[in-house]
C-alpha cells in the first residue's frame, strides 16, 4: 500500500481560499482549478424573489439615518475581536480535539485483569463536537452582523442603505451557506476513517498517531471556517471605520 502511494503522481496543488485549499487535502476527489466568474455563481444561489428584493433596495433612494437615534459609544472591533477569540479558544480547547499525553503501561496483573475492555474509538463525539462548535459560530457571527447593521443606519443614508444589501444578501445566501458548511462534518468522518484504515493498528488508542494527525486536520478546519464566517463581520467593520 505505501508503495502504491508513493509511486501514484502527486495531485495538483488547489489554490483559493485556505478553508477550501484544507478541504480539498483532506478529499480524494481533485476539485477543479476554475469555476464560474463570483457574478454567475451568486446569480445560480440567488432566485428571483430574493433578486427583486436586491434590485429595489439597491434602486431605492437612500433614506436619512435616524436623526433621534443615539448611538452607543462602543469599541466595536473590539467587541468583534473577543467573541472570535472566544470561538477560538472554544475550538482549540475542545476536549475532543486535544491530543492526549501518552499514559505510563499498568505493571500490575491484577490491574490488568480489573482494568475496563478498550473501547474503539468512534467519529460521533467528532461530529457532535463539530456541529456544536458551527452553532455557536452561527449564533455568535449573525448577533455581531445585527448588530453592526444597527450601528451602520444610524450613520448615513449612504450607510443605512449598505446595511440593508447586507441584510438582503445574508438572508439570499444563508440556505447555501448552511447547506455548504453542513456537508463538512461528513467529509471530515471520510478522512477519519481513511486514517484508521491506512495506519493499520487497534483503533483503540487515544494517543495513536493518526488521531493526533485527525485531531490537527480538524482543528485547522474549524478555524479556517471561523475566518470564513467572520469575512461579513470584518467587511461591516471596515464600512464603519471609513465614515
Amino acid at each position: 500500500m505505501l508503495a502504491s502511494l508513493l509511486d501514484a503522481p502527486p495531485r495538483p496543488a488547489f489554490r483559493g481560499p485556505t478553508f477550501i485549499r484544507l478541504l480539498a487535502r483532506l478529499t480524494d476527489d481533485t476539485l477543479p482549478q476554475g469555476g464560474p466568474a463570483p457574478a454567475e455563481r451568486l446569480s445560480q444561489w440567488i432566485d428571483w424573489t430574493r433578486a427583486v428584493v436586491l434590485s429595489k433596495v439597491l434602486d431605492a433612494k437612500a433614506s436619512e439615518a435616524e436623526q433621534d437615534a443615539q448611538v452607543v459609544d462602543r469599541d466595536d472591533a473590539a467587541v468583534c475581536a473577543k467573541a472570535r477569540a472566544t470561538l477560538l479558544a472554544s475550538i482549540t480547547e475542545a476536549p475532543e480535539l486535544v491530543i492526549p499525553q501518552p499514559q505510563a503501561a499498568v505493571a500490575s496483573n491484577d490491574d490488568d485483569a480489573d482494568a475496563a475492555p478498550a473501547v474503539a474509538i468512534d467519529f460521533a463525539p467528532f461530529r457532535q463536537r463539530y456541529l456544536a462548535l458551527q452553532r455557536s459560530m452561527l449564533i455568535t457571527t449573525g448577533r455581531l452582523r445585527g448588530d453592526l447593521r444597527d450601528r451602520l443606519a444610524q450613520r448615513s443614508a449612504d450607510m443605512a442603505r449598505l446595511a440593508e444589501v447586507d441584510a438582503v444578501m445574508e438572508g439570499a445566501l444563508s440556505p447555501r451557506e448552511h447547506a455548504l458548511l453542513g456537508a463538512v462534518p461528513a467529509l471530515l468522518e471520510t478522512h477519519f476513517e481513511r486514517l484508521r484504515a491506512a495506519a493499520g493498528v487497534s483503533a483503540t488508542d487515544p494517543s495513536a498517531a493518526w488521531l493526533d494527525g485527525f485531531r490537527r486536520d480538524m482543528q485547522g478546519v474549524l478555524i479556517a471556517e471561523l475566518d470564513v464566517r467572520f469575512q461579513p463581520v470584518e467587511g461591516l467593520l471596515a464600512a464603519l471605520r471609513t465614515h
